[in-house]
């Protein structure tokens, strides 16, 4: 949490940071100021730091409400989180390629050390216009992540700076940076006694330990412990001065049977006895047209046998 002043104290912590890590690559002098780039390039080297926007982030958006007790004392002041754009250009000698080597070592600086370090923000609150802000005191450090932009938007970031020639530049966005409210929180209460004690079971004060079932006795439901299931076949008479565990279950209703193989169960008979008595039919003209059949036989057997007497005779 910090105050007004970290938009501004993370700028000026952003140019020292990179003015103190030129060398050993940068042989030579360069001026870092947190400015915006110029109309006319000078022609010594130099590096801008230039703050074209600040934005809500998004992140954090919903935790920026105050946070109040009951009785509406403050107990967390409300803070605005932001996410700060930078434009760092640099200049110099065109014939030796000046703007190049200062953009490669901003851009190894900031890779190698993406997070604002604290002895630089202490560094750059020594400015007497800093004087007062509390960056180096909050819990969140600013972290700088590069910025993609396409020729399209560094057009118009361009445009924006009216008659400023365009030079070699990088974009680098820093989060997270609060602004804290000025409405103090009440503090909250401190300790007012440590107070650590351990005693054995049975010592005054201690607390009572369970009492465990004895032997033979099953322990009570809702006391931890579980009823072990009774065995199969077997029913024991609850003891005497104790209620017996009464289970009431409901059967579950019983199921209609299907129409379907009814049906067809009830037609099967019908069939078969349809079919039985002309079984018996068939069975009965059988045996006439056999009994006739032998009966024609035998008569015809006794024609031929009185035939061959008269014969004889």
């Amino acid at each position: 949490m910090s105050n007004a002043l970290a938009i501004a104290h993370v700028t000026q912590a952003l140019a020292l940071l990179i003015e103190t890590n030129l060398p050993p690559d940068i042989d030579i002098a360069v001026k870092v100021e947190p400015r915006k780039p110029p109309a006319d390039p000078p022609t010594e080297p130099t590096i801008t730091v230039f703050l074209y926007q600040v934005t809500p982030n998004t992140s954090q958006r919903n935790t920026d409400l105050p946070t109040r007790a009951a009785d509406g004392t403050l107990v967390r002041r409300a803070a605005a989180p932001l996410d700060l754009h930078y434009l760092i250009s640099a200049y110099g000698e065109e014939a030796e390629l000046v703007g190049q080597r200062l953009i490669g070592s901003v851009v190894r600086t900031l890779h190698e050390i993406p997070v604002l370090p604290k002895d630089i923000i202490e560094l750059a609150g020594e400015r007497a216009h800093l004087s007062g802000s509390n960056l180096a005191e909050a819990a969140q450090r600013v972290r700088f992540t590069p910025t993609v932009m396409d020729i399209d938007e560094t057009s118009k970031l361009w445009g924006m700076l009216h008659q400023t020639p365009y030079t070699l530049s990088v974009v680098y966005q820093a989060a997270l940076v609060f602004i804290d409210g000025r409405e103090v929180p009440v503090p909250g209460k401190p300790v007012e006694r440590h107070e650590v004690r351990v005693l054995p079971f049975g010592a005054p004060g201690a607390p009572v330990p369970p009492k465990l079932p004895e032997a033979g006795e099953r322990p009570a439901l809702g006391s931890g412990g579980a009823e072990p299931p009774a065995e199969s076949g077997s029913a024991e008479p609850p003891e005497s001065g104790r209620e017996a565990d009464t289970t009431v279950v409901k059967a579950a209703p019983a199921k209609a049977p299907d129409k379907g193989p009814v049906k067809a169960a009830a037609k099967a008979p019908a069939k078969a006895a349809a079919k039985a008595p002309a079984r018996g039919r068939r069975s009965a003209t059988a045996k006439k047209a056999a009994a006739k059949s032998s009966a024609e036989e035998t008569k015809d057997a006794g024609g031929r046998a009185g035939g061959a007497e008269d014969t004889e005779n």
